[in-house]
């Protein structure tokens, strides 16, 4: 039985070939489309996680030094907090041999690596020494190194960096990554260079007791932590803004998975051109199996399973073709991602989605055809036949 069904639906190849062919570019548009965008969403949400956009900043609303050392234990007594780092920032200058760089030194402790998702590619990270001593030693990303020396290993090389009025020299004691490397490497005329010094020594240098900004990490995104850090600082200082950065970026990811979803259901527009494909092809169908209606009618077969029997083959045509360019927009999409040197990633749900549109659209493609082949009366089916 499931032979002869499948004998009727490839009764003729090359039809049967570029309607299944029609349906599957449509599918193929919409995977590629949904699993391009779900590995570019991915791919952006590691980029903000390396850039430090997974945590939450407390600073004040003027930018003024109001934070102290208080406000960091406070904080990071407060469930949900992992760490808790004073962060101070300045647009200055460095000065290397021969090359003078703008740049922005950023006053960090220890807890930079974690917070901040700093790598050191070589040399070693600041310490609680170098804190404690207010030393005068530096961590430079890696752009500074190819930059001025041409290579990313500088370690043991001296800076010097315009702060506090002055120009001070540091010892570069790490060479470090972070996410924002790869954007410094394409657009470095508009994100700066960035150095990293110990928090106490731009205090120092810079008069001051006080912090521009706590950076906070959180144990989840639980949003009772949230709320437990701005009802600390309100009682604080109602001038004290909390930046709740991982929210913002969730916020993003959903911006990204609606604009993936659009564009899928844009390139599914496409499977109603293919569903007047299946239409004419059973159409042409009926016409041609006259005959084989009308002997069926004749021997009393009823309306329904006529009905049945053409609405089964639409549905199949377009079941075969949503296969075919689903798992073709898939492997060829994955294949991309592994040239590319990217992890792949794609959306279940918008597939199953698309492959059940892609069914209802054949079933209702064969509707007409299987109701024109239902009311034909068994004389006149096989009488055109003779």
């Amino acid at each position: 039985m499931i032979g002869r069904f499948f004998a009727g639906l490839f009764v003729n190849k090359g039809r049967a070939a570029l309607t299944i062919s029609s349906i599957a570019v449509g599918i193929f548009a919409v995977a590629v489309i949904s699993a391009v965008g779900s590995t570019g969403t991915d791919i952006i949400s590691r980029s903000l996680d390396d850039m430090g956009i997974n945590s939450v900043l407390v600073q004040t609303e003027d930018g003024s030094a109001a934070l102290s050392d208080d406000d960091v234990a406070v904080l990071s007594e407060l469930d949900g907090i992992t760490d808790a780092m004073p962060l101070l920032s300045s647009v200055t200058e460095c000065h290397l041999p021969q090359q003078t760089l703008s740049c922005i030194a950023w006053g960090v402790s220890r807890s930079a690596g974690d917070i901040i998702s700093l790598r050191a590619m070589h040399g070693r990270p600041l310490n609680d020494a170098d804190i404690a001593g207010c030393e005068h030693v530096c961590m430079v990303d890696k752009e500074i190194a190819l930059q001025t020396y041409g290579r990313t290993n500088i370690v043991g090389k001296t800076l010097e960096i315009k702060i506090g009025g002055g120009i001070e020299q540091f010892k570069i004691v790490g060479v470090v990554t972070s996410g924002l490397s790869a954007v410094q490497s394409v657009i470095n005329d508009v994100v700066p260079y960035f150095v990293y010094i110990p928090y106490t020594t731009m205090q120092r240098l810079c008069g001051t007791t006080g912090y521009d900004t706590i950076a906070l990490r959180l144990s989840s995104g639980d949003p009772e932590a949230i709320s437990d850090i701005e009802l600390c600082m309100d009682r604080r200082d109602d001038s004290i803004e909390v930046n709740d950065l991982l929210g913002q970026k969730q916020q993003l990811d959903g911006i990204l998975s609606t604009v993936t979803a659009a564009l899928s259901l844009i390139a599914g527009i496409s499977l109603i051109v293919s569903g007047l494909s299946v239409m004419n092809a059973m159409l042409v169908s009926v016409s041609e199996r006259r005959r084989e209606i009308g002997i069926k009618k004749a021997l009393g077969a009823p309306n329904y399973r006529i009905v049945f029997r053409f609405l089964a083959e639409s549905t199949s045509l377009t079941i075969i073709g949503s296969v075919i360019g689903a798992v073709s927009g898939i492997l060829v999409t994955y294949i991309g991602c592994i040239c590319c040197g990217e992890p792949f990633s794609w959306e279940p749900s918008i597939m199953l989605f698309a492959m059940i549109i892609s069914a209802m659209i054949g079933m209702l493609s064969g509707s007409y055809p299987a109701y024109k082949a239902a009311a034909m009366k068994p004389i006149d089916a096989l009488k055109d036949q003779s």
